[in-house]
């Protein structure tokens, strides 16, 4: 199988179990995103005690639990839809995981083994940013997807739009700064690289499927090891219901998480009045923090699973990593 379709498989990936909740959650995910306090929905397990039952259910994600009682009729979330069970799982509100500003240390004063320094080569789980952001986390080293054997026209570093390319506002050639300007990073002493492409973030109720960019750096400057995991194993897998994941990232360092919902369509605050709706999602449990936007999340057999680009206290959302590979036409392995 290429490259090319074996991710489409990956980012596509329906079980024959699950696919009668997917087509549930596209036809009545309107439905319940109109209700009170629901910011998604999604493929899960139903949970009892907060144990596990496996069980698969349409999953609804909500800001925080409320008693049926302080809820109006037609915002409850009905036990079960079209004889399928449902279940609540509370998320708070979620946020694109930008860092929110604070005063910049004097870069001679940064710690250098922090991941919010410097590093020469770049390295994934470090800090990173446009000159118009705070900072973020470079998620990977990649290249261009095409056909092999071949030479790759250029190499990247992969992150999210809200970190390399400023929500939308920047300009492909646009400088990249590492660490981020929060961090002490200024141009042009510590430029990396340029923007050289984004996904475009829709705020007009369309779906979103990834908020992810590249910038292009030199190949001497990028090691593809990602700092404290090693190099990823493969292309991508499917996020599965259950599955433990890891990451390196600028703000929390290394982290694991759990993945609780698959497929899910959820509501992104990117702030200043800006809401932004994702389809075909990972959450996670809380594995991350702000300034971790554009981790690479593995297994724990270091297989990418997602691009970490917004979270909750209680929650962390991943775009699948086989989508953002497509959509960007780069590949992170071999």
């Amino acid at each position: 199988m290429r490259h090319e379709d074996l991710l489409r498989v990956q980012a596509g990936a329906v079980t024959e179990r699950t696919a009668p909740f997917a087509e549930l959650r596209d036809a009545r995910g309107d439905e319940l995103l109109a209700k009170a306090n629901v910011v998604g929905v999604g493929i899960g397990h139903k949970l009892k005690d907060g144990e596990d039952t496996g069980t698969d259910c349409l999953s609804v994600l909500v800001r925080y639990k409320r008693p049926e009682s302080d809820l109006d009729s037609a915002d409850l979330v009905p036990k079960t839809m079209d004889s399928r069970p449902t279940d609540v799982l509370a998320v708070g509100e979620v946020f694109a995981h930008g860092l929110d500003r604070q005063p910049v240390t004097p870069s001679g004063n940064v710690d250098p083994h922090a991941l919010s320094g410097r590093v020469r080569p770049l390295r994934p789980g470090f800090s990173v940013g446009h000159p118009g952001v705070t900072a973020g986390t470079i998620g990977a080293g990649c290249y261009d997807l095409e056909p092999m054997p071949g030479r790759p026209r250029a190499y990247y570093l992969l992150s999210n739009n809200h970190v390399i390319a400023n929500s939308n506002d920047a300009t492909p050639g646009d400088p990249i700064v590492q660490p981020g300007p929060v961090d002490g990073g200024h141009a042009p002493q510590d430029v990396v690289g340029q923007l050289s492409r984004f996904i475009p973030i829709r705020f007009d109720g369309e779906c979103n499927h990834v908020d992810a960019a590249v910038a292009q750096v030199p190949f001497h400057m990028i090691d593809r090891s990602i700092h404290w995991l090693g190099v990823p194993r493969s292309a991508a897998v499917p996020a599965e219901v259950g599955m433990l994941v890891r990451k390196t990232g600028r703000t929390t360092d290394f982290t694991t998480g759990r993945v609780t919902t698959i497929g899910a369509t959820i509501n992104v605050n990117f702030g200043n009045g800006r809401v932004a709706k994702f389809c075909e999602q990972i959450v996670t449990t809380d594995m991350s923090a702000g300034g971790d936007s554009g981790s690479l999340v593995l297994d724990l057999d270091n297989n990418p699973v997602g691009l970490l680009f917004a979270g909750s206290p209680t929650a962390t959302i991943l775009n699948p990593i086989a989508t953002v590979q497509l959509a960007l036409d780069v590949r992170l392995w071999p």
